[in-house]
């Protein structure tokens, strides 16, 4: 099977053996073609509105041609399907129809079977590539894993970063291979009924490598300002294109490479004053696009927690949004297990546990309070009515771990008891779980920020990483701060890739063993009933400042099931329960003991009714 989405920009293989080759340029008076190994420049035709097109058979797949502006810079395409050269070289002409595909009979899968695994190509496996990828794909499945989530791979500046700086949207980066690596790779999971999702950055450009500014400024707009600069122009004069270019790239993620969903980084960021909103016309596009009959999920972290995008339509389809990363329920665990309370968990010192309970059974913990750390701002929307599973939970991922100073894991800053205990509750509740790349072996190999960015942006990016943390007590002292690991050292990309011979040590072992246990019962007792279910009745109580229950209610009204935990370092007495029903029981928690009432420290237990 031949998979190519054809898109207005770029360049394109025609079945007629010729090229065509297209740039937006409104602010080039004239743009040439530059291919390699032939001198002369080769003009494009001025279009309406600020094209420039070509058609030519003197290129073919593997071409490799840069754009020549105005008579004088030479770029690369910005809808380039690959840079072989990295952000600064020239694109290559690549024909989609070469690779093909044998996953024909792939749908994907349901969202209510979702158990994700987030992973950073480069540091997933010691060689980094997509194909190594490939390899661990095995592994993943016997964890119980049905959704891979990829970290961006849009190209991106030097030999390794996050991700989150891409510049070439559309072009796999050629550190990991090249894009028929990364359809291999796509392919190789579905085979093992796997789903693969991508995370897109749609917020901002990376600040290297983008050209965009020298021949199409109107790319961007000082009416909006990010954290990173100058909005993306999604509002304004000539944003149609803009839009446009954004658009295209979901979809052709979703059709040529048939991934089963994205993730869209920090939407919050993304500033657009029209209507409908970039967020509402690109989901729109994408459901519009890709037929009923193929399960495609689209995932948002958005700070706002703005339900209005997670909404069910008939049969409990998402009306365009499928899921959000629920920051909540990871901030109240923290809390819980850490006792942490800088920064943003300041909002959730006072009562984490009762934002637990609200997150397990609703979704948001903030749907319209105060935010204590957004200065008095409210949070948040009513999320009622909306199914559990439009809330991705997790303990960590890459920016909770990343964006920590030291880049420490769970593992190494909370009670290995109390870790059990908060994924033994995230693992069978039913909210769809994510797993951070190696946390399922207990590993406490950090995970720290890294980039490879040119001399005077690296000092800058270094400085500014430091000083992000002069707010924290621990950094007052800049001394204190020279020590966070410089972003840019090969060492500290070194010191982020997961170490496996780990796993042939006892105590990894039996960590695996924890969270293939729990990824079992997942499968065998919750997902069955979340398939039948939309939208479930639940209710939590707080005991104290350390005990919860919840309870779920399944459309079978003789199903309920309930978790009771003791989130503390103290044992604690309840009531009497039956544990003829149980279905996970913390280790040392015996059934006497929960027919006493009686919950040890850091202890679960799951009934299922």
């Amino acid at each position: 099977m031949k998979r190519r989405y054809n898109m207005p920009f770029g360049a394109e293989c025609r079945d007629d053996a010729t090229v065509r080759f297209r740039l937006w340029a409104p602010a080039a008076r004239q743009v040439e073609l530059c291919l390699a190994g032939i001198s002369a420049q080769i003009p494009l035709e001025r279009r309406d509105q600020g094209w420039f097109e070509l058609i030519t058979d003197a290129a073919r797949p593997g071409a490799q041609y840069r754009f020549r502006i105005s008579g004088a810079q030479e770029v690369p395409d910005p809808a380039s399907r690959f840079q072989p050269e990295d952000v600064h070289g020239p694109s290559e002409v690549v024909d989609p129809t070469a690779f093909d595909w044998q996953d024909v009979a792939w749908r994907g899968r349901r969202w209510e079977e979702a158990v994700i695994y987030e992973l950073h190509v480069g540091a997933f496996t010691p060689s980094g590539t997509f194909s190594a990828v490939g390899e661990r794909l095995d592994y993943l499945a016997d964890l119980g894993i049905t959704a891979v989530e990829l970290m961006p791979v849009a190209d991106f500046p030097g030999q390794r970063n996050w991700g989150y700086d891409g510049v070439f949207l559309f072009a796999p980066d050629s550190i990991y291979g090249r894009p028929e690596d990364l359809k291999e790779l796509v392919q190789s999971a579905h085979e093992r009924g796997m789903m693969v999702l991508l995370d897109v950055v749609y917020n901002h450009f990376g600040p290297e490598g983008n050209y965009l500014r020298s021949y199409a400024p109107q790319f961007f707009t000082d009416r909006h300002r990010t954290p990173w600069g100058d909005g993306i122009n999604f509002d304004g004069p000539d944003s149609r294109v803009v839009r446009d270019f954004f658009i295209h790239n979901a979809l052709y993620w979703l059709t040529e490479y048939n991934f089963d969903g994205l993730r869209l980084d920090a939407v919050h960021a993304i500033i657009d004053d029209s209507t409908p909103h970039i967020l509402q016309e690109l989901a729109d596009a994408v459901r519009t696009a890709i037929g009923p009959d193929r399960h495609v999920h689209l995932v948002l972290e958005n700070d706002r927690n703005q339900a209005r995008y997670l909404q069910r339509g008939e049969r409990c389809q998402p009306k365009r949004y499928t899921a959000q990363w629920n920051d909540d329920v990871h901030h109240a665990l923290h809390v819980l297990i850490t006792g942490e309370h800088d920064g943003y968990y300041v909002d959730y010192s006072e009562h984490p546990l009762e934002q637990l309970g609200r997150c397990l059974a609703e979704g948001f913990a903030y749907q319209g309070e105060v935010s204590l750390h957004r200065n008095g701002e409210t949070r948040g929307e009513p999320a009622a009515g909306l199914p559990l599973s439009a809330f991705v939970s997790f303990l960590q991922n890459h920016d909770q771990i990343g964006n920590r100073a030291f880049g420490e894991r769970i593992i190494s800053i909370a009670d290995p008891r109390a870790v059990r205990a908060a994924m033994a509750i995230l693992l069978l509740a039913p909210s769809p779980p994510l797993l951070f790349m190696g946390e399922e072996f207990g590993t406490a190999t950090r995970f720290l920020f890294f980039c490879d960015f040119e001399k005077n942006l690296a000092a800058a990016v270094t400085e500014g990483r430091r000083n992000e943390f002069a707010r924290f007590a621990r950094f007052n002292d800049p001394a204190q701060r020279e020590s966070i690991p410089d972003p840019n050292a090969l060492s500290t990309f070194e010191t982020s890739q997961l170490d496996w011979s780990q796993l042939e040590q006892p105590g990894h072992r039996d960590w695996l063993g924890f969270y293939q246990t729990l990824l079992n019962l997942r499968c065998q007792y919750i997902v069955p009933r979340l398939l039948t279910a939309c939208t479930l009745e639940a209710e939590y109580e707080v005991h104290g400042d350390r005990a919860l229950t919840v309870h779920w209610k399944f459309p079978d009204p003789a199903e309920e099931l309930v978790l009771i935990a003791n989130l503390g370092s103290d044992s604690l007495s309840g009531p009497a329960s039956s544990a003829s029903n149980v279905i996970y029981a913390s280790d040392g928690l015996s059934a006497d003991a929960i027919a006493r009432g009686t919950m040890p420290p850091w202890s679960v237990v799951w009934f299922l009714k």
